[in-house]
Formats: C-alpha cells, structure tokens, sequence
C-alpha cells in the first residue's frame, strides 16, 4: 500500500496565498518524510474548478470559467509549486474528464440506491464558502455591513438563496460518525479540531443539498440535466477520482483511502463529517486522519484577499530564499494552531537560526578542512567521550524528528529536534575548540584534530538528510560540499534507517566550500 497525502484542492478564484502554500508545503514535507523512511508515496494536490464563486470571478474577469481556470492554473498554481519544490505525484483538475465522469458515476449509483432524493431548501448561503450557514452561526454587520448577517470566516454578507435541489441523506450518518470518532480518535487532529466537529455532529445533522439549479457551472447531475453537483461533493470526491476510482481498480486497491488528509481548519467540517459520510454510503473505506491546520493572522486577521491580508509567497521567497520560507511557517507555528506572521519574526529566526547557527556551522567545519588538511576529510583516529556524546545525540535526533513528523505530524518537534542537534554540534567545536589544536603538531595533537572535525562533518552528513524533507536545496548543496554522493549515492536516496549510522562519511573526500547556505539578509523590503 502507498502512504497516500493529500492537500485540499485549491479554488481558482485567484493566485494562491501563504495559507495555500502553508499547507502544501506541510503536505510536501510529510511525502519526502515518508520516502526518506523508504515507503512508496502518493502526495496529491490540485484545483477546485467549479462552483458559484469560480463562476462569478470570471465572469467580472469577462472570460469564461474554463478559460480563467486554465490561465490561473497554468500561470499561478502550478508555477508556485515548481518554485516551492513541491514534489507531487499527482496534480488533479476537477474540470477534468477523469474526474468528472467518475463524480457522475458516485452521484448515479447514490441516486440508484436511494440515499440522495430531490426536495427544497431556503437559507442563508455564503458563496466564499460555497455552503449554506445555519443562523446561529451568522454575525450581525456593521458599518457597510449595518443590518446584513455575515460569514463567520469571510465576514462577507451571506445571501438567502431558495432551490429545489437534490438532498443526500446525510443526517442518516450522525451515529455511524460519533461510533467513528470514538473508535479512531486520531481520526480528527488536533484534539480541539475533534472536540468541534463531535460537537457540530451531536446536535445533529441535517440533510445536505448534493446539487445547485440557479447557475451551470459544474458537473451536470446524470439524471437531471438542469442540476450540477454541488461543488463541495465534487471537490471531495478528488482523493478517490485521483487515484483510480472506477478506472484502475488496481491502483485504487492499492492507494485508497488516504493516510492523511491536510486541510485548513475553515474546511474541516467537509472533511471529517460530509465526505466519511459519503464513502459510508458507498460502502468504501474511510481516511486514517484529517489533520486541520490552524490559520495564518496578520494583525489577528486571517490571511485570505477577503480580508485584503493576501501576501504571496514570492515577496517572501525572494528577500529569505525557497528553503527558509518552507522552513520558517512549520518551524514558526505548531501545527494544528493558528500563528501569527511578521516580517520582523522571520528575520530573527533566520538570522539566528539559520545563519548565524546552521549555516555558520557547515561553512565553519568545510573551511576548517580546507585549511588544516588542504580539503581532504581526515579520519577520525582519537575518538572518546566527547565524540560518542555527539553520536548518541543523533541518533536521539533521528528518533526524535521521525516521530514527531513521520508519526504525529508535529512538524515544528521535529524540526526543533534536528536544530538542538545542530547546536549540541557548534557546542562541541566550541569545547573543542579545533583552532586552538590545530597549533600542536604533534601526530597526538593532529589526530585529535581530524577526529573533531570529521565528528562534525559526519554530524553534518546526518544533517543534510534530516533536513532534505524540509530545506532539499541547501541540504542538496550541502550534500555536495561534502562529497557525499559518490560514496552514499544522491541525497533524495538516503533513508532515515541509515541516518544514525555512524562513520557513513568516507575519509578522504575531498569538500568543497560553496555559497554561503544562508546569506546575510539584505533591508526588510518597505511598503
């Protein structure tokens, strides 16, 4: 079976933000975590093409829905990912045939089976959201808003909207949910996540519009040719369409269902109560874990460009560089918790601890080499004390990371990790002080000089590895100042098993100082 992760698919309402990327770089993260462990991984993300809002957008843009997906995928999305080295398995379009004509198949074979039936539905329906809101969770406006009722996460006016619609019995699901939750309790993290939808569940569930009628932007409903499937049914429907759902039962058999799905906390309820009930219905196998991360505040706002707090990822990639930014979010913020971003943050941390900890470690340790052994790494003859305390302190680190990221997804624990490591090794230079043995040059004082600096190459090696899943760029170029790889093989073939194995480095490799992995910041960019 392959260790299957899936972000949301995104809307195409416009480029995407830090919050889409927060996500899937988490999502690309745990992939190349689980193929650094050596199992077979499926990573899917992709596009939400349909539905009123996708509607709308394009047509103030004055060109079709298809043509504004088109062009924001191809001039947007897609080159976001490449440029955050995203390494998805799978980027799937709603729009497309393979999706579409299996949507048309789970919605007719629900019809057939008489779970979804046609009846009418008047209420209050947010189109930012695409969902229809119970009353009791509407805000009163003020200000522009005076006397309307807004979205709670958009702070937009809803609007009443009356259809006769196509209703999937979901409300006949609320037990079978609760017994499901209480079995799985890693079903929902985090637990205050859980807490929420066994909550919204116990107060009961009501029948859910599975189909529109005031617009055509959709699937069409197989039956009834003057419905489109409601958007959400659509989108959901991705994680099973993606994988060969009713076209290669093979691969389907061999992916379905999900290890992990990565979603934002604003889209959880469609997750772990709308989208479990849908495959109870269809008698298939439900999700090991939904796993709702928390939202990124600007000024305790949400970031989103309804709240005008959109910033995209670009403006920070290019004053921090790809790996810091991918770095920064899940070491900044613990998963599963809302957390706030500064520009003022970010510069402390990476200076701090990227340039002035790890980055100043391996440009220390590589120089080193060069200057007492003209480059070539020395074997390590005089180990003691010191240098198993190094070594024990890896394979803590190695341990440690795997379960935090590999097992629970605590991305920041399993960073945090890696890092005290990194400093236990800039603490042993500083004990060691190899500067100072470098003036004996006596056989006893050189042996005890290349078995420090090959303890912190070696450390390094280990380094690279454990933070190839988060920062691959410097980690790959690290890999390559050590001249690891034609003794060890390319990075992206490591695995974490050999990770603690000590003494992998050979003696004798020549290392190469290369840029600076993490330069000086220039100013904070203005306005």
């Amino acid at each position: 079976m392959a260790y299957y992760v899936t972000t949301p698919v995104y809307y195409v309402n416009d480029a995407p933000h830090l919050g889409h990327a927060y996500t899937t770089v988490a999502g690309d993260v745990l992939a190349r975590w689980h193929r650094l462990r050596g199992e077979h991984v499926w990573f899917l993300t992709g596009t939400d093409e349909h539905g009123q809002k996708v509607l709308r957008t394009a047509e103030a843009a004055g060109v079709s829905p298809q043509d504004w997906a088109d062009r924001l995928v191809s001039e947007s999305w897609r080159p976001l990912w490449d440029h955050l080295d995203i390494t998805a398995d799978d980027f799937i379009r709603t729009t497309e045939d393979r999706h579409t004509a299996r949507v048309q198949e789970f919605v007719q074979d629900l019809y057939d089976k008489g779970r979804i039936y046609k009846g009418g539905y008047e209420g209050p329906y947010c189109v930012g959201c695409e969902e229809y809101k119970l009353p009791g969770e509407l805000l009163d406006g003020d200000g522009e808003f005076a006397g309307q009722k807004l979205c709670p996460i958009h702070r937009r006016p809803v609007e009443i909207l009356s259809e006769e619609n196509y209703f999937f019995r979901l409300s006949e699901y609320g037990d079978r949910l609760l017994a499901h939750y209480a079995a799985h309790p890693e079903f929902i993290q985090p637990e205050s996540a859980r807490n929420e939808v066994v909550n919204f569940v116990r107060r009961g569930l009501t029948d859910l519009s599975i189909s529109r009628s005031t617009f055509d932007w959709g699937v069409p409903v197989p039956w009834d040719d003057e419905h489109v499937v409601y958007v959400w049914a659509d989108a959901l429907l991705n994680y099973a369409t993606a994988v060969g759902y009713n076209e290669n039962p093979e691969k389907f058999a061999a992916t379905f269902p999900a290890d992990v799905h990565l979603v934002g906390k604003d889209i959880l309820r469609f997750h772990a109560v709308i989208w479990p009930a849908m495959l109870m219905a269809q008698g298939l196998p439900l999700p090991r874990r939904i796993a709702a991360n928390g939202w990124l505040l600007v000024g305790g706002e949400k970031m989103s460009k309804s709240n005008l707090t959109g910033i995209k990822p670009q403006d920070l990639t290019a004053h921090f560089g790809v790996d810091a930014y991918r770095w920064y979010f899940l070491r900044a913020i613990a998963f599963g918790q809302d957390g706030s971003f500064s520009w003022e943050d970010f510069t402390a941390r990476y200076t701090s601890e990227l340039a002035n900890g790890y980055g100043n470690l391996t440009s220390r340790v590589v120089a080193m080499v060069g200057r007492y052994f003209g480059g070539a790494l020395p074997e390590a003859t005089a180990v003691g004390e010191a240098e198993s305390a190094v070594h024990a302190g890896l394979t803590r680190a190695v341990a440690e990371a795997d379960r935090r990221i590999g097992d629970e997804l605590d991305f920041q624990g399993g960073i945090l990790a890696v890092f005290d490591f990194v400093r236990q090794v800039n603490g042993y230079l500083t004990e060691q002080e190899p500067w100072r043995v470098a003036k004996d040059e006596s056989p006893v004082g050189r042996a005890r000089l290349a078995t420090v600096l090959y303890t912190a190459a070696e450390a390094l090696r280990a380094v690279a590895v454990l933070l190839y899943p988060v920062m691959p760029e410097s980690s790959r170029r690290l890999w390559e100042s050590l001249a690891a790889e034609p003794a060890l093989g390319p990075l992206a073939g490591q695995r974490l098993a050999q990770t603690a194995e000590w003494g992998r480095l050979p003696a004798g490799a020549t290392l190469t100082r290369g840029a600076v992995l993490f330069p000086r910041l220039g100013d904070l960019p203005t306005g």
